[in-house]
């Protein structure tokens, strides 16, 4: 059974690890940007501030950060309907006024912290949409200065990946893979996308944690097979074919998810038994997961995530980074 929203999934896997989030930033913030934001600092947080008929097109996060020795958040809007939006100036400014309100009601706060305001978008369309409130402003840019004084706006910080070269794409290993399948899996179909998996494997090859890539080569190919909408059973077969032949072909992730996408790659009908098989994938990718990060799990634990619907496990997944504890892990499975 394929996620509805591949992207935003593979999204907040990524970016809502600290270190795939920081050197982003290191390789794609502006300079005068930089200076300011202390990213040792750097924290993602559980909010979200998309209404539910937003989370089809639009993916967010929010990390905590100082800037200029002061508290203050970084708000990252990964865009992925398809086609630019005229309206998400508005969305951010929405979005920041709910940060700051929730700093107010909630925290009592007597002064709000600054909020950077990040967008991502990957399509082929070119973005033609305002990348400044004040853009939207109907005659904005002929007030005098001393009037705009009394005018909000501001502008966002806007990446466009589609037309990144694969020479522009910088960064630690898994920066790479992450830009490389945004920029090709929409925009790119058979031959070309395979040609972007493989490169993405030989990014692969540089981690020295091979235990992290495994990881990740289970987060990658999900996304791969979730997002890849042109990719026939045939070119799956080549994926796996190619896994098998890395360098990571001994660990049992890499084989279980070889083997699922054997069975559910693009064959139609036993719609029973790819779910099964889905399930039990996904199952072993949480305990894989939770024990990376915590340490061996308690066997009763290992049982409840074992016997845990698909909805409690994503959630699991999604929240990796952010989960401080077995109890919230236990939260999830008992909700």
């Amino acid at each position: 059974m394929k996620l509805r929203n591949p992207h935003d999934k593979f999204f907040k896997e990524s970016f809502g690890n600290v270190a795939v989030a920081r050197d982003f930033l290191l390789n794609y913030c502006p300079q005068e940007v930089l200076q300011v934001l202390d990213l040792s600092t750097l924290e993602p947080q559980k909010d979200s501030f998309l209404t539910p008929e937003l989370e089809e097109s639009f993916s967010d996060l929010l990390f905590k950060v100082n800037i200029c020795q002061r508290e203050g958040y970084l708000y990252l809007l990964f865009e992925h309907k398809g086609y630019p939006d005229k309206g998400t100036t508005l969305q951010l400014l929405r979005y920041m006024l709910d940060i700051w309100e929730a700093k107010r009601v909630k925290e009592r706060a007597k002064k709000l912290p600054i909020v950077l305001p990040l967008v991502i978008y990957h399509d082929e369309r070119q973005w033609n949409s305002p990348t400044s409130l004040g853009e939207l402003l109907d005659g904005y840019e002929e007030l005098p200065e001393a009037v705009k004084a009394y005018v909000p706006n501001f502008n966002y910080l806007f990446y466009d990946l589609s037309n990144y070269t694969d020479e522009e794409i910088r960064g630690e290993v898994q920066t790479r893979i992450l830009l490389t399948l945004f920029r090709d899996i929409k925009i790119k179909s058979g031959e070309a996308v395979l040609l972007s998996v493989f490169r993405a494997f030989r990014y692969l090859e540089e981690l020295e944690d091979k235990q992290s890539a495994v990881g990740y080569v289970e987060t990658m190919l999900r996304y791969i097979y979730e997002g890849g909408n042109d990719l026939t059973k045939e070119d799956m077969s080549k994926i796996i074919k190619r896994l098998e032949n890395h360098e990571l072909k001994g660990s049992d992730l890499a084989m279980t998810l070889a083997e699922i996408l054997r069975n559910e790659g693009r064959e139609e009908g036993r719609q029973e038994g790819r779910q099964e098989g889905e399930m039990q994938a996904l199952s072993r990718m949480t305990i894989i997961q939770l024990t990376q990060k915590f340490g061996e799990l308690p066997e009763e634990l290992k049982h409840r995530i074992s016997q845990a619907n698909i909805e409690a496990l994503n959630q699991i997944v999604s929240n990796i980074f952010t989960i401080s504890d077995l109890d919230e892990v236990k939260g999830y499975l008992f909700q």
